[in-house]
């Protein structure tokens, strides 16, 4: 009551004791209603004991998820930074860096934060700057995605054939250059 305690329940004596002295006249009434006692030890024993570890079982597999996102590259214009994005990954504890040779880079990389998705997942990006990336090296970098408790990362490689963009597509409605 009031945030507090007002009754308990002692499971080994089977009866209930007040906490706050305004809870010593239910105490009594329910301690001496046999009937009322033995329905509610019934409760205990049986539903209460089967809907805790409904919630455990739920709570556990809500709180062990792992799911892996779609990670794609975008680029917005052949001069603009590539992006890999991560998206409908859970939970949230997730790391995402470029390599170049296999060695984490930082140069030329903006990372950004971990953001969520309107059902539950998250997302994530992170560009590199290519603009002094000549093209015979772009097979030596990759984007890697790691989500935390998952062993195996998610590596793409940069390859100009995997890069979703708009650029230089043809709008067939209006015959206008995007």
């Amino acid at each position: 009551y009031n945030g507090e305690n007002f009754l308990t329940f002692d499971g080994e004596t089977k009866s209930w004791i007040a906490e706050k002295p305004q809870a010593e006249i239910i105490k009594q009434e329910w301690n001496e209603n046999t009937i009322y006692m033995e329905s509610w030890i019934r409760y205990l024993n049986t539903e209460c004991v089967a809907w805790l570890k409904t919630s455990l079982n739920y709570g556990k597999n809500l709180l062990q998820r792992k799911d892996l996102p779609s990670v794609s590259l975008l680029q917005k214009s052949p001069s603009s930074p590539v992006s890999c994005h991560a998206t409908g990954f859970f939970p949230n504890r997730a790391v995402m860096f470029w390599r170049k040779d296999g060695e984490e880079i930082h140069e030329d990389v903006d990372l950004g934060e971990i953001l969520p998705n309107h059902d539950g997942s998250f997302q994530m990006s992170i560009d590199l700057n290519v603009s002094s990336v000549t093209p015979e090296d772009w097979r030596r970098y990759d984007c890697v995605f790691h989500l935390s408790g998952v062993k195996d990362d998610i590596v793409t490689k940069l390859d100009k054939a995997l890069i979703r963009t708009n650029w230089g597509k043809t709008d067939i409605r209006s015959d206008i250059r995007i």
